[in-house]
């Protein structure tokens, strides 16, 4: 039987690389120093987690248990914490790891506030001033630290994938339920409208003046079709994101359902006249027009989705602004 090859997404890439990063530098440190036992310790951790991102980037699991593993981003949050907890111990079992302290303070800058102590600490730390021992220390609880809350804002994006996942779900059950209510009994759901005080005849989206079974399907295909404008919108605006969770396929589909559903709604209040005397409907084309813009006005309440969103990625894998001060050694 063939070994099956491990699969290549974008994570697995950016992790490969930086593991590739720490063998190197781990190859390049030489033999033990037994004048620093330490460093031979962290240099021991550095290679047993470098082992953790190898097998969680090479293995590759049962079908039966990829989709609750997909869910729970198990592999995905075990390598990224592997690797950092693999980085901080490289960095430390260098005899010179201070002389990588503007990397380290600009990395360190990302994830901690400004009056954070263990920033404070390591932007203020001097060479020399202190023993190694409390140098590595100031360090080490610095690195973590900031590699503690990408770990924590990796959890939270993809908690915030769940989610749109879910209530998609929830909108595909509700927007199929009634398609096949509007199919087996027409007209439960009037989206016929009967514009009796401006002379003009009842029209339905079905292009007649009496309710059919495809009504309910056609509004929420112009609904879904108002929405993926949007979608598209979304996506020409979009900046790239590092983040190991990609949402913008996720936020689509949820713009896409809650168009669909919209749509409805909105065919429905026009029937039910709440827009007497203010908007005429001479024909089933303005009447499905109005169906796109009732699914593109689903854009008035998912921006704000959307604006959360990128806070939660930036927050996973924040990138620099270009108005932001570099951090330099104080």
């Amino acid at each position: 039987m063939a070994e099956r090859k491990p699969r290549v997404t974008d994570w697995r890439l950016v992790v490969q690389s930086r593991l590739d990063r720490v063998r190197a530098d781990l190859a390049a440190l030489g033999p033990p120093d037994p004048v620093d036992p330490e460093g031979d310790v962290w240099r021991r951790t550095a290679e047993e987690q470098a082992a953790v991102v190898e097998a969680m980037l090479s293995d590759r699991e049962p079908w039966w248990r990829m989709v609750p593993s997909w869910w729970s981003g198990w592999y995905i949050e075990r390598a990224w914490r592997a690797l950092h907890e693999a980085e901080v111990a490289t960095i430390s079992a260098e005899r010179g790891f201070l002389g990588r302290l503007p990397g380290l303070q600009a990395r360190v800058a990302q994830y901690l506030d400004d009056d954070d102590p263990r920033r404070r600490a390591l932007e203020a730390l001097r060479p020399g001033e202190f023993t190694p021992a409390v140098e590595r220390a100031i360090v080490v609880d610095a690195l973590r630290a900031a590699y503690d809350n990408s770990d924590f804002a990796h959890a939270g994006s993809r908690a915030l994938r769940n989610k749109l996942i879910a209530a998609s779900l929830v909108l595909f059950v509700i927007n199929t339920v009634l398609g096949v209510v509007g199919i087996v009994k027409p007209g439960i759901i009037p989206l016929c409208v009967d514009p009796k005080e401006n002379a003009l005849p009842t029209v339905c989206p079905g292009g007649t003046a009496k309710a059919s079974g495809v009504d309910v399907w056609l509004v929420q295909v112009l609904g879904s079709f108002g929405a993926v404008l949007a979608a598209v919108v979304l996506l020409l605006r979009r900046r790239p994101s590092l983040s190991p969770y990609v949402m913008i396929g996720y936020q689509a589909l949820i713009k896409i359902m809650l168009g669909a559903a919209l749509a409805v709604v909105g065919i429905l209040a026009l029937g039910a006249g709440v827009t007497s005397g203010l908007i005429g409907i001479p024909s089933a084309a303005a009447l499905l027009l109005w169906a796109v813009i009732f699914g593109y006005a689903q854009q008035i309440g998912t921006r704000l989705l959307d604006k959360y969103t990128d806070e939660v990625l930036d927050q996973a894998r924040p990138l620099p602004d270009a108005d932001s001060p570099r951090v330099a050694p104080r």
